[in-house]
C-alpha cells in the first residue's frame, strides 16, 4: 500500500514538474524564439533524414541489412546512461521546494517523480524525432506495427536507464558533497577533457577527410550481439523479423530486473543527499566568514586601486565556483576546428603562426566575454548594496574590465612570445602581442554594453550551485563580432609585416581601428549609463 501510494504521489510530482518545464520553455518571446530556432533546425535536418529513413525500409530485406542497427544498439543505452546521470548531476539533485516536499510525501516519491519528468523532457526533445524516423522507414517497409512494437521495446529500455543513471548521479553528488577537493578537481578536469575530446573529434575528421577512413567500418566494430537481438524484437509482426533469440529475453528479464534495483539505490542515496548531516544546512555565511579573511586579501598590482580589488573579488569567486564561467564553453566549439587542424597539419611554421594567431584572437575573446557579458545578472543578489555604497558606478565596471584583462591579456600577449621557439617569426609574435594589448580593452568594453543591453537575471543550478549564465544571442553576438574582427585584424597584421606598407593599407587598418574602438567606446559608457540609471 505504501508503494502504491509513492508511486502515485510521483506521478503527480512528475506531471507538475513536466508541465513546469514546458510552461518554462514557453513563458516569454525570449524562449518562444530560441524554441522556434531550434525547431527549425532540427526541422531542417529531418527534411533530409527522413526521405533517407523511408529509402532505407524500401531497400532492406532482413535485420541484419539495416543500417548503423549494431551500433545503434550500443550507443543508446549508453547515450542514455551517460545523459541520465550528467542531468542528474548538473539539475536533478533536488527540487524547488524541497523542504515542503520532503516533508509531506516519502522520498521515493520524490525520486520517482523526478525521474518521470526527466523521461517525459527527453521524450519531448529526442523521442518525436526519433518517433519521426521509426514511423518513416516503417512506411518504406509496409510494416504499420513497427512504431508500436518499438516504442514497447524501448520503454523498459529507457526506464532502467533513467533509474540506473539517476542512482548514478545521485551518488556521485553525494560523494563530491563530502569531498569538496575532488570536486573543485573534478570540476577544473572537466572542461580539459572536454577540450581534449572536442580536439580529438577534428582531428578524427580530418583524418577521415584525408585517408579515407570508412566511419561505416569503425561503427560495425561497435557491437553487442545480444543487444542488437533485443532491438530485432522490433521486427516482430514485419517482413523482417527472424525469430525471438534467448540473448535478447535475457536483456528484456535483466532491464525488467535491474529497474527496481537502481531504483532502490536512487533513494537510499537521495536520502543520504537530502538528509545527511554533512552541513548543508549550516548557514553559509558561518563558513565563509571563518576563512575568507586571508583568501580575499588581494596581492599586488591589485590592491593599488579600488578597482583591481574589485577584480581580484571576480577572480577569486571565479574560482571558487567555476561553474558561472560554463558560457565559455562556447569558445571550445569556435576554436575547437583551428586547434583540430594545427594538431592534424605537419608544416610546423605555418602552424605556429596560426598558433600564435589564435591565442591572440582567444585572449581578446576572454577579456570580454569571462566577466562582461552580463554584469547586471551576476550582481543581482548583491546589486542593491553595490548601487548604495559609495563606490562610483565607474568603479565596479573598471573593476570587471580588469578582472577579464587578467585572464585574457597573458593569453594574448605570453601566448604568440611562446610560439616562437616553435618556429613564428619574432616581429609577427610581437605584432600579435601588441594586436592583443590594444584590443582586449575594447573587447571588455563591447562585452560590458552588449551585457548591459539584455541582462539575464534567471539563476539555474548548474553542478550543484546556482549561475546566472549571459544570453545565448548576446553570446553569439560578441562572439561573431570579436572573433570576425580578430580574423582581419590578424590578416592586417600580417600582411603589414611580411609585406609593404602601403598607404591603401594604413587607410583601412585606420578605419577598422576606428570602427573598433568606437562602437567599443560607446557601449561602454551605455553599461555605465544603466548602471547609474538603477541610482537616479
Amino acid at each position: 500500500m505504501s508503494h502504491r501510494r509513492d508511486l502515485r504521489h510521483g506521478c503527480r510530482i512528475g506531471r507538475a514538474e513536466f508541465v513546469r518545464s514546458v510552461r518554462g520553455y514557453t513563458r516569454d518571446a525570449r524562449r518562444l524564439l530560441g524554441l522556434a530556432v531550434a525547431v527549425l533546425f532540427f526541422g531542417g535536418q529531418l527534411v533530409v533524414t527522413l526521405p533517407a529513413a523511408y529509402a532505407a525500409g524500401q531497400s532492406v530485406r532482413t535485420a541484419t541489412a539495416v543500417p548503423y542497427l549494431d551500433p545503434v544498439a550500443v550507443t543508446l543505452p549508453v547515450g542514455l546512461l551517460a545523459l541520465a546521470t550528467l542531468r542528474t548531476m548538473e539539475r536533478l539533485g533536488g527540487v524547488d521546494a524541497e523542504e515542503l516536499l520532503l516533508t509531506t510525501v516519502h522520498p521515493r516519491a520524490v525520486v520517482i517523480g523526478l525521474v518521470l519528468a526527466e523521461l517525459g523532457r527527453l521524450a519531448l526533445w529526442f523521442g518525436l524525432p526519433i518517433a519521426a524516423l521509426v514511423v518513416a522507414f516503417a512506411a518504406g517497409l509496409g510494416a504499420p506495427t513497427l512504431p508500436l512494437t518499438a516504442g514497447v521495446l524501448v520503454l523498459p529500455l529507457l526506464a532502467c536507464t533513467a533509474v540506473c543513471g539517476y542512482a548514478l548521479g545521485i551518488t556521485g553528488l553525494c560523494v563530491l558533497r563530502r569531498l569538496p577537493t575532488l570536486r573543485r578537481l573534478l570540476k577544473g578536469g572537466a572542461v580539459v577533457g572536454f577540450l581534449g575530446l572536442f580536439v580529438l573529434s577534428q582531428v578524427a575528421a580530418h583524418a577521415f577527410v584525408e585517408r579515407d577512413v570508412s566511419v561505416a567500418g569503425l561503427l560495425e566494430v561497435v557491437s553487442v550481439p545480444a543487444l542488437t537481438d533485443y532491438l530485432s524484437l522490433a521486427f516482430v509482426g514485419t517482413p523482417l523479423y527472424g525469430g525471438v533469440s534467448p540473448a535478447a529475453v535475457a536483456v528484456l528479464a535483466g532491464l525488467l530486473a535491474v529497474t527496481p534495483i537502481g531504483l532502490a539505490a536512487a533513494e537510499r542515496s537521495a536520502d543520504a543527499l537530502w538528509f545527511g548531516d554533512d552541513g548543508r544546512s549550516q548557514p553559509s555565511g558561518s563558513t565563509t566568514a571563518a576563512g575568507s579573511g586571508a583568501g580575499f586579501a588581494p596581492p599586488r598590482p591589485f590592491a593599488w586601486r579600488q578597482s583591481g580589488r574589485i577584480a581580484w573579488g571576480h577572480l577569486l569567486r571565479a574560482i571558487r565556483h567555476p561553474q558561472e564561467l560554463s558560457h565559455l564553453l562556447m569558445l571550445v566549439f569556435l576554436a575547437g576546428p583551428v586547434l583540430g587542424s594545427l594538431a592534424s597539419g605537419n608544416d610546423g611554421g605555418a602552424l605556429a603562426s596560426i598558433l600564435a594567431g589564435t591565442g591572440t584572437a582567444v585572449g581578446v575573446y576572454l577579456a570580454g566575454a569571462t566577466f562582461g557579458l552580463n554584469p547586471l545578472g551576476d550582481d543581482r543578489p548583491h546589486l542593491p548594496l553595490l548601487l548604495l555604497v559609495e563606490t562610483p558606478t565607474r568603479t565596479l565596471l573598471r573593476g570587471r574590465v580588469a578582472a577579464g584583462l587578467a585572464l585574457g591579456l597573458p593569453v594574448a600577449v605570453l601566448v604568440p612570445v611562446a610560439t616562437v621557439a616553435a618556429g613564428t617569426p619574432l616581429p609577427v609574435a610581437l605584432g600579435y602581442a601588441a594586436l592583443g594589448l590594444g584590443l582586449a580593452p575594447a573587447a571588455a568594453g563591447l562585452a560590458l554594453g552588449l551585457g548591459c543591453a539584455y541582462p539575464i537575471y534567471e539563476p539555474r543550478e548548474l553542478w550543484g550551485a546556482e549561475t546566472v549564465a549571459p544570453s545565448t544571442l548576446v553570446l553569439l553576438g560578441y562572439s561573431f563580432v570579436v572573433l570576425g574582427g580578430m580574423s582581419i585584424w590578424l590578416v592586417l597584421v600580417l600582411v603589414g609585416l611580411e609585406g609593404s606598407l602601403s598607404p591603401l593599407l594604413l587607410a583601412g587598418a585606420g578605419t577598422f581601428a576606428l570602427l573598433t574602438a568606437l562602437p567599443s567606446a560607446i557601449l561602454y559608457r551605455y553599461a555605465l549609463n544603466r548602471y547609474r540609471g538603477y541610482t537616479r
